[in-house]
């Protein structure tokens, strides 16, 4: 009730709406109404009352909340359920605990900043409030288990698209599973699944996005590395257009996906890559070796040409190093 409110106040933007009219076209009561008022400024939402005139929106907060999203997706299924928190430990941690529980494919975890993000190998994810998109996606895809890493790939490229067609960067992406810009890192993904033996439980995708972070605010580890697209584009960036594009994008590739395999996938990520042709060095847990990336198997390993002969690099067994950054 309190979106549909929400969305009749929109669509009469700067205009205002009686109490007695919102009453008579959602058939509920003008108290009941004001409750809902309340809560939505609670939130943020900049509503004018007037106890004669009625409510008139004037501004929504710089908040992803699951209203605000609403009124942007255009998706079928991803993004329909959303639960999201001021803070929390980790996205991806509450997004296992509601799939386990059996939460419907496409519920979407969000946060305004997180304490233990994390990104591949454990590493920690800087996770500002109100400066990124802190999300966790619950898939139930009709996988075999070992088809479930390849949807690393699927949404690097599905996140690509969107912030090339939302903002104009030329992100590219960096095995498996970052997006960068010059050498930078934008985005980190990071694939976790339950399953069986012959089939995948649930998939949850986890995918931090540097979108309004200064320079200055990143830490000083990692500030030589990491890049928010505001500092790319010069401007600040609408959260909620990327976040709606970002799932648009995915829920398309991921319906594709489901009907027809990897293959185009896979080919719009060696299209975006930014290792293959690049020499690189791979660095394992036991070993260390050098050569040039030359493109991906169909499991979505990485194939490097050594002086030895062909080396095949396997999702979380190694880091991948390339250029004079390391990222």
């Amino acid at each position: 009730m309190r979106a549909s409110i929400l969305g009749m106040l929109r669509q009469h933007q700067g205009q205002f709406v009686s109490g007695e009219e919102i009453s008579r076209q959602l058939a509920v009561s003008r108290t009941a109404i004001w409750k809902h008022i309340q809560t939505l400024k609670q939130e943020g939402y900049t509503i004018e009352a007037h106890s004669r005139r009625g409510y008139r929106f004037e501004a929504a907060p710089d908040l992803l909340l699951p209203d605000e999203i609403k009124n942007t997706l255009r998706t079928e299924v991803l993004g329909k359920e959303v639960h999201w928190f001021r803070g929390i430990e980790s996205t991806s941690n509450e997004a296992k605990k509601l799939a386990a529980d059996g939460c419907p494919e496409g519920t979407l975890v969000l946060a305004e900043t997180q304490q233990t993000g994390r990104g591949r190998l454990a590493r920690g994810w800087f996770s500002p409030p109100g400066k990124g998109i802190w999300m966790s996606l619950v898939l139930r895809p009709p996988f075999q288990p070992q088809d479930a890493p390849k949807c690393t790939l699927m949404a690097a490229v599905a996140v690509t698209k969107a912030i090339r067609r939302t903002t104009a960067i030329a992100c590219g992406i960096k095995w498996p599973n970052d997006i960068l810009y010059q050498g930078k890192k934008i985005v980190g993904i990071l694939t976790e699944m339950s399953a069986e033996m012959d089939a995948v439980n649930y998939v949850v995708l986890g995918i931090g996005i540097n979108v309004n972070i200064e320079s200055c605010e990143f830490p000083r580890e990692i500030a030589p590395n990491a890049v928010s697209l505001a500092q790319i584009s010069g401007i600040k960036i609408s959260r909620i257009e990327l976040l709606a594009a970002v799932l648009r994008e995915l829920e398309q590739i991921y319906q594709n996906v489901v009907r027809c395999g990897f293959a185009e996938v896979f080919q719009e990520w060696r299209n975006f890559s930014v290792t293959l042709g690049q020499e690189v060095t791979v660095i394992g847990l036991d070993r260390q070796f050098s050569g040039k990336a030359v493109d991906i198997d169909q499991s979505g390993a990485l194939l490097v040409q050594t002086s030895a002969g062909m080396e095949t690099v396997l999702a979380g067994d190694v880091s991948l190093r390339s250029g004079q950054n390391s990222v």
